[in-house]
């Protein structure tokens, strides 16, 4: 009861220094503001990417894995490739139709990207992705079909010049005109619209990239200069109870058999799956979230040392009161924990700032770049505690000198 006490009052007495010294204080617990608020801030927006990431997965079904020539986290010089890539042989159609009737395989095809510009009469957007896939795209990344259809077997077998059209992309070409039946040239190749769709929210195509349309796989090989190490590759799913692993095992049983590997000879392919996009992810998130940590602590450092100076003022300035305190019988522990109280409310007062304002700038940050995020409780905890533990840490020596201070001189003092 008695600390209880003890805590009440000296918060009291700091909350009421805090009111005479405003403008002290405010530019004391400044620099906790920013150092816990850019960490909140980052924790927010990592937190919703994350978030949105885990939903995307979920979209396109967590067991949704890929086959590769060469997979990557290094990137490679596509004009020099090293001599491990060159050797490999590139994937085919052939390869991707066997796969497909595989029993333990619902989907597999052939697919391949680029970045081409969407053109019509003059206007045209920023170069944007372009698939070259099948009418089961939507079924593997999301999305709909808003108007028209899909391609037809002889459209996809012929290569025909056909697209399904990003529906923004078709309102922001030809405005109120219906698109169905319009030539539209994508990288200075025509192709005629067939069908409008409009993509699910995907967190792993980075702002201002989009999927601008898709043709027929065969077209984009034909008329596309396709980078066959790193932009074609086979989509899989299993089919419903089968497991990632059992539906891999499949695939690179019937992938050695076709290339006619030995079973000393290593794969000459690559899978990637949902989680090792999601571990890509992580890593690159979380060395971006260390530095900011890491920028952030130095605000800290600095709202710390601003702590530790403005306590040794208010140490000098109150240099009679703590004589009396002394002289009514107070002990040193009572002082060292007045003070130390003190410059942990100023901290946590900062902290509760600096939580505010970091959830503020990141709400903000998540609703432009489209990604809704919850708000992280755990790092809001942490934050505050770790305000907190600063202005104990940092106000420990003014404290210590107000504790061991002799309540003759103390009392002496003008």
């Amino acid at each position: 009861m008695r600390l209880a006490d003890q805590l009440r009052e000296n918060v009291g007495i700091a909350l009421e220094t805090l009111r005479v010294s405003k403008l002290r204080a405010g530019l004391t617990i400044l620099g906790v503001v920013i150092g816990i608020s850019t960490v909140m801030a980052m924790a927010t927006l990592i937190n919703g990417v994350q978030q949105q990431i885990v939903r995307t997965i979920e979209t396109a079904g967590p067991t949704t894995f890929y086959v590769f020539k060469v997979f990557s986290q290094t990137p490679i010089n596509p004009d020099a490739p090293p001599a491990w890539v060159r050797i490999r042989p590139d994937l085919q159609l052939r390869e991707a139709d066997r796969l497909a009737e595989l029993p333990e395989i619902g989907y597999a095809s052939l697919w391949a990207i680029k970045l081409a510009r969407v053109e019509y009469k003059g206007e045209r957007t920023q170069p944007n992705r372009i698939y070259g896939a099948d009418d089961g795209f939507a079924s593997i990344i999301g999305g709909d079909l808003v108007t028209g259809r899909w391609f037809t077997r002889q459209e996809e077998l012929s290569g025909a010049n056909v697209v399904v059209l990003n529906e923004s992309y078709a309102r922001r070409l030809m405005g109120r005109e219906n698109p169905i039946g319009k030539i539209v040239r994508l990288g200075a190749r025509p192709a005629e619209v067939i069908g409008l769709y409009a993509p699910e929210n995907n967190v792993f195509q980075p702002p201002g990239v989009e999927t601008a349309g898709i043709v027929p796989f065969r077209m984009m090989d034909q008329q596309f200069d396709v980078n066959r190490d790193q932009e074609m590759f086979i989509t899989i799913k299993p089919r419903p109870g089968v497991t990632i692993a059992q539906a891999q095992e499949a695939v690179t049983i019937a992938m050695r058999e076709l290339r006619r590997l030995r079973p000393a000879d290593k794969d000459n392919f690559d899978f990637v799956t949902q989680a090792q996009i999601l571990d890509v992810f992580n890593k690159l998130t979380g060395a971006f979230f260390l530095v900011m940590v890491a920028l952030s602590s130095v605000g800290l450092l600095v709202g710390g040392i601003g702590v530790m100076a403005i306590m040794m003022v208010s140490v000098t300035s109150r240099t009679r009161e703590i004589g009396v305190r002394k002289a009514l019988g107070a002990s040193r522990r009572d002082i060292l924990l007045q003070f130390l109280i003190e410059s942990a409310t100023l901290t946590g007062l900062g902290g509760v700032l600096g939580v505010l304002t970091g959830l503020a700038v990141g709400k903000i940050a998540t609703a432009f770049v489209a990604v809704d995020s919850p708000v992280p409780l755990s790092y809001t905890v942490v934050a505050v505690a770790v305000s907190v533990l600063i202005g104990v840490t940092f106000g420990m020596i003014p404290a210590r000198r107000a504790a061991r201070m002799d309540p003759v001189e103390a009392l002496r003092y003008e």
